[in-house]
């Protein structure tokens, strides 16, 4: 549906928590390609996450959002506030006349499915679209809090008129914790621009090694630090590295980096612009314990930066044939085994190159936009 082809334009909200990462990369892209085909959008996200980077983004894309850009303090974890941040939103938004709520994280697709039944109760009768972009899935079935939020996201089914799914990873994730939903759902892979594709090339000053991402541990990047004092004793004598982002566990991070010897060389910089950061290493690793669609992934592939990357989440899919190159996942030794091959023989990452031409074709937010915009026109004519 294209309001550039006559089809009438769309009243578009996206709500999600965190405006950092692959999930706010996903809503800038859909963004541009809704208003380029002449949709009007809005945003509505946390006050109070992310750094200077997430805020200039943000700065950016507020003069395009025709609907606003509404910012509200969400907590991460289910609170009692959660009720009154529910009632603000719908206050905010109820003169809108939304035909779109899509949704994005387990916490922005509550609110935005609740604020939607809200809505139906009035006039107004939006789409309620969710997508989990991982999320819950993470949880351990076998455990309470999994148990939980699987639970708790069945029920939310009930205020769902679809899913989209960024990996079959996360669709065979979601069939599996929470069940099969009775709503329709849709499977979208994540979108590169044209520009992405154009190579980058490592700095004077580059590290070894680059990992760009949250300072957390689901992300793996305690394994990454565990990692090198692993190859300076098998593969030594000096290894270097640059570490890019911010996160909850950072300074536990630089703590750990401090206690190596001299062999060892760490720096840490704040989040940038991704591009900018890939010029700061010269293999790229994601020693991720879990992911959905990791953007992180397509965009070095595509600027062809050497890559070592666990066997998690979506990642195998991109990496289709060659995924028997992709490391154990939680394991330091294996992830030190491998970022030792590519120190001392680049070709043992030569299978990276060949996957480019499958990356452009079947990765660009060009289609990502489409077949977003095909899940919306079947949700509206179904409701």
């Amino acid at each position: 549906m294209s309001a550039a082809d006559g089809e009438p334009a769309l009243r578009i909200m996206h709500c999600f928590r965190s405006p950092v990462g692959g999930i706010f990369r996903h809503v800038r892209d859909l963004i541009d390609e809704q208003i380029a085909e002449g949709h009007q959008v809005g945003i509505i996200c946390d006050d109070n996450t992310g750094g200077n980077l997430e805020e200039s983004l943000l700065e950016a894309v507020r003069p395009k959002l025709a609907l606003g850009l509404h910012r509200v303090s969400m907590e991460r974890a289910i609170s009692p506030s959660d009720l009154a941040v529910t009632w603000k939103l719908y206050r905010q938004v109820k003169a809108l006349n939304l035909d779109i709520l899509h949704s994005h994280g387990a916490k922005g697709g509550a609110y935005a499915r609740i604020i939607g039944t809200l809505l139906r109760m009035r006039s107004s009768r939006p789409a309620r679209l969710y997508c989990p972009h991982g999320g819950s899935i993470h949880y351990d079935k076998t455990k309470i809090g999994g148990r939980v939020f699987f639970t708790l996201e069945r029920i939310m089914e009930r205020f769902t008129d679809r899913l989209i799914f960024v990996s079959s990873y996360e669709k065979n994730g979601y069939f599996e914790k929470v069940g099969e939903p009775p709503c329709p759902w849709s499977l979208v892979y994540n979108g590169l621009t044209e520009a992405e594709f154009d190579p980058v090339e490592p700095a004077k000053d580059a590290t070894d090694f680059l990992y760009v991402g949250m300072m957390r541990d689901l992300k793996g990047v305690d394994l990454f630090l565990d990692a090198l004092p692993l190859i300076a004793d098998n593969a030594g004598p000096n290894i270097s590295a640059t570490l890019v982002g911010e996160g909850p566990d950072l300074a536990r991070y630089k703590d750990r980096a401090k206690a190596f010897d001299e062999r060892i060389q760490v720096r840490f910089f704040d989040a940038m612009p991704v591009r900018e950061a890939f010029k700061l290493g010269r293999v790229m690793v994601v020693p991720s314990r879990a992911e959905s669609m990791p953007y992180i992934v397509l965009e070095a592939l595509a600027a062809r930066i050497p890559l070592v990357a666990t066997r998690v989440g979506g990642i195998p899919e991109i990496y289709a044939e060659h995924a028997e190159q992709l490391v154990e996942p939680a394991s330091s030794s294996a992830l030190a085994q491998k970022m030792g091959d590519a120190l001392h023989c680049p070709s043992a990452l030569s299978h990276t190159g060949a996957l480019l031409p499958r990356i452009k074709d079947r990765f660009s937010t060009t289609t990502m936009a489409a077949s977003i915009m095909d899940a919306y026109k079947a949700t509206i004519s179904n409701k």
